[in-house]
């Protein structure tokens, strides 16, 4: 779908279902209902990024309402922070097997469907463990939640990359990157009002309040079922029309492919744990940190903490941009680190605003993904990106479950300084990797840290070679 422009402009034609031609010598279609139209291409690419709203708003709920499920249900945090650790842990494994099962097994459009189901039927669980005051019942609905999640995240690339290429891939990627922020912004904003609502309803607050408030929330998933089902409308009609065949993700995914994996890819791995333990957990977390350190409402935790998703939402598309035009990825990753490590420590050991910290939290988390994940294209042959990416995104769903898991201990027993002294030492040992990555990729020529203009030459001189 991507060239479905490139065929109108070659004069091929296409013919609708009812026999009419598209760019013939007939009546044109509208350019909304025309596939190889850009305007059609943006209303796919609405539903596109509308696709994971429900399951980036849902995903953040138990960190909206912390203070409300620990004082409804009775649990200490270590407890709580196991609905964000059932939540990771299928994807340690079906991280390696989205791809494959979109592409062998169900097709992009039935697999969406599939796993937009998932999210729905998880929230729904998750609600009525809440509506009955069973936790045992809640986590089990976030690991349903959890199989659906990050899958759907794989079917939303797999679209992009079907519907658009090269250029246009780096912006479509930016938009979907920010709808799914704008989704767990408006959740940590949106919450507290809906369970306060729910509570004045009821007629006070409880586990019964807190469980219809998380059902109200799966009206979100709802929606993303239903964009699912536009979008496989869409391109099964497209694919109609214009004879387009089925785009499939990647390569499959081999195992074995791991041991041949460099020394310089591993420190990126490395780097990407020690750096989202520090972030997601961080913000699970959050609400109550803001509370008991600097005074603030349940409305003003809830703020300074999703100043981080925030920010993402404008920033990744103009950083991703930045990173482009400059290359550097490896001096922007180490700037990502350090802005984030100088974020925790003014938590931690000041009492300064904690608006400037996040702030600084958000800029770095934005920068960090625009510059970290494109590097592993550059380390692994093309046939070997699947499983890098699988194998990255799987240890750091493994760390961001063991590290949940942790905080919450920490906190339960130590407080909020030992906490986040905690997540300063994770960083510490990202900023570690990344000076040795300077120095490892230094040594081996500097590959990952060339400038934009010389990697585009590069290129240009191996495709001159190649050809």
């Amino acid at each position: 779908m991507a060239d479905y422009e490139e065929r109108q402009g070659d004069g091929d034609e296409g013919s609708s279902a009812d026999g009419r031609t598209v760019g013939g010598p007939g009546r044109p279609m509208p350019a909304i209902c025309d596939p190889s139209h850009i305007l059609h291409r943006v209303v796919v690419l609405t539903f596109m990024c509308l696709l994971g709203f429900g399951s980036y708003f849902c995903y953040d709920n138990p960190a909206a309402l912390q203070t409300e499920v620990t004082q409804d249900l009775h649990l200490n945090t270590a407890k709580f922070m196991q609905l964000y650790a059932w939540y990771s842990w299928p994807n340690v494994v079906l991280c390696f097997f989205g791809g494959f099962l979109l592409d062998r097994v169900f097709g992009i459009r039935l697999g969406t469907i599939i796993f937009s189901l998932f999210v729905c039927v998880g929230q729904v669980i998750f609600a009525t463990g809440a509506l009955l005051n069973r936790f045992w019942l809640m986590e089990a609905g976030r690991f349903v939640f959890g199989i659906g999640g990050e899958s759907l995240a794989v079917a939303q690339n797999t679209y992009a990359v079907n519907w658009f290429k090269g250029k246009e891939l780096n912006l479509v990627f930016g938009l979907q990157l920010s709808m799914a922020r704008l989704g767990s912004t408006v959740n940590m904003n949106i919450m507290g009002w809906v369970y306060s609502k729910v509570a004045d309803l009821v007629g006070s607050p409880g586990y019964t309040t807190l469980g219809i408030s998380l059902m109200i929330a799966g009206v979100t998933c709802l929606f993303s079922l239903i964009c699912a089902l536009v979008l496989g409308f869409l391109d099964k009609r497209a694919e109609r029309i214009l004879h387009k065949e089925k785009g499939e993700t990647s390569e499959v995914i081999k195992l074995t492919d791991v041991k041949d994996f460099p020394f310089h890819l591993w420190l990126i791995f490395i780097i990407c744990v020690c750096y989202y333990v520090a972030i997601f957990p961080f913000i699970g977390l959050g609400q109550v940190f803001f509370i008991e350190k600097f005074n603030f409402s349940p409305a003003e935790a809830r703020a300074v903490n999703s100043i981080v998703y925030i920010i993402s939402a404008p920033a990744s598309p103009l950083l991703g941009f930045m990173v482009d035009k400059t290359g550097k990825n490896v001096i922007w990753v180490m700037i990502a680190v350090v802005g984030t490590l100088a974020a925790h420590m003014m938590l931690a050991f000041t009492f300064w605003n904690p608006w400037i910290a996040m702030s600084l939290l958000g800029v770095s988390y934005s920068l960090l993904a625009c510059a970290l994940w494109p590097m592993v294209a550059f380390v692994v042959p093309e046939h070997q990106l699947g499983t890098a990416y699988g194998f990255m995104q799987s240890i750091q769903n493994l760390g961001l479950a063991l590290i949940a898991m942790g905080a919450g201990a920490i906190l339960d027993t130590r407080g909020y300084l030992v906490l986040e002294v905690f997540f300063c030492i994770c960083i510490c040992c990202a900023l570690m990797a990344v000076v040795t990555l300077y120095f490892v990729d230094y040594l081996r020529g500097g590959d990952l840290n060339r400038s934009a203009a010389a990697r585009a030459k590069l290129h240009k001189e191996a495709t001159s070679d190649a050809e």
